[in-house]
């Protein structure tokens, strides 16, 4: 009989409260319908407060009482008796691989670092002159593609690549510095420096690596991106 008291008294928000005695003034004040369910259950205020019997309620959405102690437990139809609810990962972070956006701008940021690296072989094998204005162009459009794949990253895999993007950039930016400046000292560059670059051939290996990477869907570091 004791828990049966406990049973009587529920806010229309369904949220319980123990030892809760009612006013003797309280009236029916209306009665409570649910959506998707036939029936009502009547309303009582009091204390400027609105309570519904709590087993007529759950008569009314085809629910289930159960009592633990001084505990009440309502079950919904397709609830559980754990109301723990576990939380679906995300799409985008469950996945393994590289997301449509993220390969597509990462592909284009590395093609606009390609064609800078390009222009930049082309003028030390040749003997063009370099200076700031003429890279200029080259580094701008590098680090607009760069900055659009670091938005466009949403899983794990898209954010590792991008710091690797970023880091083949940044090794860009100090090449074609290092070029630039040999070139403002009037210092002797060999049409073959380019290639016999250290820094070059990081650069180099960390862009057939990105490009594996793309082929496959899948991130892999690599230590020639660092």
């Amino acid at each position: 009989m004791r828990e049966k008291s406990y049973a009587k008294v529920i806010f229309v928000a369904v949220l319980l409260m123990e030892g809760l005695a009612l006013s003797q003034t309280a009236q029916q004040s209306g009665t409570l319908t649910v959506a998707g369910h036939s029936g009502e259950a009547p309303v009582i205020q009091a204390n400027g407060r609105s309570y519904v019997d709590i087993e007529t309620l759950a008569r009314l959405t085809s629910g289930s009482l159960s009592f633990n102690g001084n505990q009440i437990k309502l079950t919904l139809p397709g609830g559980t008796a754990d109301t723990t609810r576990t939380v679906p990962p995300d799409s985008h972070s469950a996945k393994a691989g590289f997301s449509k956006d993220f390969l597509r701008a990462s592909i284009e940021a590395m093609a606009e670092i390609r064609e800078w690296r390009s222009a930049l072989d082309n003028a030390v094998q040749y003997g063009f002159p370099v200076g700031n204005n003429w890279i200029a162009g080259y580094q701008g459009a590098a680090s607009t593609a760069i900055r659009l794949a670091s938005v466009a990253a949403s899983t794990n895999a898209d954010r590792s690549a991008s710091q690797l993007l970023n880091n083949v950039y940044a090794n860009m930016q100090k090449l074609s510095d290092k070029m630039l400046a040999a070139r403002k000292n009037m210092n002797y560059i060999a049409p073959d420096a380019l290639l016999k670059d250290p820094l070059d051939q990081k650069i180099l290996a960390c862009a057939r690596s990105l490009a594996s990477m793309a082929a496959s869907g899948q991130f892999q570091d690599d230590s020639s991106c660092h």
